[in-house]
């Protein structure tokens, strides 16, 4: 059987295949731009999902499925927020097996984080990391890129206070969201972007201690991209470096997947992890679609991209 985008099958059976999406960004609204001016086609990103989980459903071998952040678009009208949501959550749910999410930046334009997590199904509503294991072999761990964030918590909260006082260290700008003057990696001090807080960063290096220990390999996940080479400076995580610290004290971590970066994106850093930033299905115009599927095999993760969403092999090198 012929894989889409060029792929050639290996011939061996995968350990076991998940689904992938992100940045659906829904909104019942006409269609629009980004500040960039790339057009951005707010109601048929739902139809893009629609293809991808009767996709899914068709392979019947896809056991679980990640949504990489951003389900509804900040340009949707506050009053139907919640409608939004519960909209794309509910075509989500058509899945034939569990869902993972991740909360992005256009998720909390439209909700507090109180009001989004419980509506996807984050089993802790307190915070917005997690890890799970598939299988034995292999552990993935979900980062909260927006723990440090302007933007989802309430304005008195100390993760709020933290992140303000982080962009008026390192954005003049009054427009927080504005990269002016900025120069090089700096440009990601931006409001649109966030933080991975201190006792995140403790749990993720304990977690990686117990994956080594079990002998796993760790796919890390996050809205927001963790390697300056796959994304553009001004999409990247504000103290990547110090996430990366942690991930490269270890050699159990194989590939780190992200969005937010609707472009797309593939890297391997100094340490031989790949980062692989996945296209959005929001820029898809009418007829076209961005999803796929990975097939999880002891030495590879391979992408199976479908049309704008472009396959990658990603071999482990050590």
């Amino acid at each position: 059987m012929g894989h889409p985008n060029g792929l050639v099958s290996q011939g061996k059976q995968p350990v076991f295949s998940f689904g992938v999406i992100t940045d659906v960004q829904y909104a019942d609204i006409p269609d629009g731009r980004s500040f960039l001016g790339v057009p951005r086609y707010y109601r048929n990103s739902i139809i893009v999902l629609q293809k991808a989980i009767q996709n899914w459903n068709n392979h019947q071998n896809i056991s679980f499925a990640l949504n990489l952040g951003d389900i509804v678009d900040g340009y949707c009208p506050k009053d139907q927020s919640l409608e939004a949501v519960k909209k794309v959550v509910a075509e989500f749910d058509k899945f034939n097996g569990r869902v993972y999410h991740m909360i992005g930046n256009h998720c909390l334009y439209n909700l507090p984080r109180s009001k989004l997590l419980p509506l996807m199904s984050f089993s802790n509503v307190d915070r917005a990391y997690y890890e799970f294991s598939p299988v034995p072999e292999y552990r993935f761990i979900v980062l909260d890129g927006y723990d440090i964030s302007a933007i989802g918590w309430p304005h008195d909260h100390p993760h709020t206070i933290e992140a303000v006082k982080i962009l008026n260290e390192k954005n003049p700008n009054l427009d927080k969201n504005s990269p002016n003057g900025l120069v090089d990696l700096e440009r990601r001090f931006l409001k649109f972007n966030g933080g991975v807080g201190k006792e995140q960063l403790e749990w993720l290096d304990k977690t990686l201690q117990d994956a080594t220990k079990s002998n796993q390999k760790v796919v890390v996940c996050c809205h927001i991209p963790l390697d300056p080479g796959a994304t553009s400076k001004e999409a990247l995580l504000w103290n990547y470096d110090e996430v990366m610290d942690v991930i490269h004290r270890y050699d159990c971590v194989k590939v780190c997947l992200a969005g937010h970066d609707h472009t797309g994106g593939h890297s391997v850093d100094s340490c031989g992890v790949h980062h692989r930033v996945l296209e959005a299905a929001l820029e898809c115009p009418p007829g076209t679609d961005a999803f796929g599927y990975i097939d999880v095999y002891e030495d590879r993760l391979s992408l199976i991209g479908t049309d704008r969403m472009a396959s990658s092999e990603m071999v482990f090198n050590h």
